[in-house]
């Protein structure tokens, strides 16, 4: 295959363009009189159950981070009718495609519990004195 037979999503994944389905349709998007005659609309199907060119272990991974944009059947499914141009909503539903995988396969950092420091503390159990001394002169003023 040729390299521009190839989606390049991460410099570790590659995905074949014909596992991508293209189609296009009537766009609500601007035009006047040339949206009702033009197909400017592209939607962008990609099957990530059932995709060959992802590595198994890849696969189990953007099924759980896509969970929410995936349908039933394991699809994922993008729209552009941004512009008036059938090409260029076909290059924006592309690079909308590559960042919304390259943002499933980052793997998030774990969180590292941390504690509050010395100076935290003191200044925590500073300011309930103080707020304490505050309550009690108020207390006294009110006994007088």
């Amino acid at each position: 295959m040729a390299d521009d037979d190839w989606i390049e999503v991460t410099p570790a994944l590659r995905i074949p363009r014909d596992e991508l389905v293209f189609r296009a349709s009537r766009s609500s998007g601007p035009g006047g009189q040339h949206v009702n005659t033009s197909s400017t609309r592209i939607e962008l199907t990609w099957d990530v159950a059932g995709s060959l060119s992802v590595p198994d272990d890849t696969r189990a991974w953007l099924l759980k981070r896509l969970a929410t944009r995936l349908d039933t059947t394991g699809q994922l499914r993008l729209v552009a009718q941004d512009a008036r141009s059938q090409l260029r909503n076909r290059e924006a539903v592309l690079e909308r495609f590559r960042e919304i995988v390259a943002r499933a396969l980052t793997v998030p950092k774990t969180r590292k519990p941390t504690k509050p420091g010395k100076a935290a503390k003191r200044a925590r159990l500073d300011d309930k004195r103080r707020r304490g001394a505050i309550k009690k002169a108020r207390r006294q003023q009110d006994d007088d």
